[in-house]
């Protein structure tokens, strides 16, 4: 015991140090000055400008409660030691937050804006904000084209609504916290997805379409929302033939039977074309080297002319053929011409083609 009281004592005289957060009781308090007893250490004055940063605080406080300070000066002209409310304050807020941030612990936040990137929220007076990236799959904007416009509109119907989220990052100096509401249902995405594996074939249905593919839930037999997977078909999954745009082959509602590519990073992806017949198979006995044959222009590219020969297969007709021509000029989108095949890589689902000039 006296050890103890021995060791306690120690560490009240231990001298203080610029920087350290210390507690006292407030025993005085002026127009602009407030007086905190810290004990055997001596007296400390929050004064000036840290005054006037806390003053809102300060009121609030009176003679004879406990408060927590940070030390900026050891002494003052007339001997005090000059302390910080609004940086002990900040201290101990960040330390709160970085101990929910280990926690893992599910913060409820209430959705003050948005913007093209995200939502923003607060956290103890410290400003928030949740990327577009880290909602969960029922709020993320699934906008068919991808429009930035469009997605801010959907992102704006959630201002004034509150979420379950978890701190994902902290950066103090600039005090911001980065949020993820994706991430309190990792543990539980992870036990679902140990009941797939790659190479299941499940049946879903889209749940949104965008520029650069679709989402498909899944499995349709469990009706808990929570229960089901969402998961990402990319675009170039979607068909075999060569697509601009997903709103071609598939439409939000759709019940589609899909093939998992793909399980990383507790993500699933998903393809519909893997379950469909392989046009390219057996494509070299239909067209040869040398053959000549009509093709109508579909699309044109930095790179070349994506022609179209039937009802599943395109060839390219790179843009060096062109020479000094502008492809431009040559081509038009929509119409027929003649081209000589060069190349047939069945494999690699690749096909090259050079313009027949008559």
């Amino acid at each position: 015991m006296l050890m103890k009281q021995l060791l306690e004592q120690n560490e009240l005289l231990r001298p203080i140090k610029i920087g350290e957060l210390v507690e006292g009781v407030i025993i005085g308090k002026g127009r602009s000055s407030v007086f905190v007893d810290l004990g055997p250490v001596g007296t400390g004055v929050v004064y000036g400008k840290e005054f006037y940063d806390a003053k809102y605080e300060l009121k609030k406080l009176k003679i004879g409660d406990k408060v927590f300070a940070k030390v900026t000066d050891l002494e003052t002209e007339n001997g005090f030691i000059e302390l910080s409310m609004k940086r002990a304050s900040r201290e101990m807020t960040f330390e709160e937050l970085k101990k929910k941030k280990e926690d893992g612990e599910l913060i409820k936040i209430k959705i003050l804006g948005a913007n093209k990137g995200g939502l923003t929220a607060e956290i103890s007076g410290v400003s928030a904000f949740l990327p577009v990236s880290q909602l969960a799959n029922e709020h993320y904007p699934k906008v068919e084209g991808g429009e930035k416009t469009k997605i801010l509109q959907e992102l704006q119907k959630f201002v004034g609504q509150e979420m379950e989220v978890k701190i994902l990052d902290l950066f103090e100096k600039k005090e911001q916290i980065i949020l993820s509401e994706k991430a309190k249902d990792l543990e539980k995405t992870k036990e679902r997805l140990k009941k797939y594996n790659v190479g299941d074939t499940v049946d879903g249905e889209i749940t949104g379409v965008t520029d650069f593919g679709a989402f498909i839930k899944f499995p349709l037999s469990v009706k808990k929302e929570g229960e089901q997977i969402e998961g990402l078909v990319h675009i170039s999954e979607l068909d075999w033939k060569i697509i601009n745009d997903p709103a071609e082959v598939v439409k939000t509602g759709n019940k589609v039977n899909a093939k998992i590519i793909e399980i990383s990073n507790n993500r699933v992806w998903l393809s519909l074309k893997a379950l469909k017949k392989d046009p390219w198979k057996g494509i070299s006995e239909k067209y040869k080297k040398e053959d000549l044959v009509t093709g109508k222009i579909t699309k044109l590219n930095p790179f070349g002319a994506f022609v179209k020969l039937d009802k599943e297969i395109q060839g390219l007709c790179h843009i060096s053929e062109f020479g000094n021509e502008k492809m431009e000029d040559v081509l038009e989108v929509g119409k027929e011409y003649k081209f000589k095949i060069l190349s047939v890589e069945e494999k690699e689902h690749r096909m090259s083609l050079k313009l027949v000039k008559e």
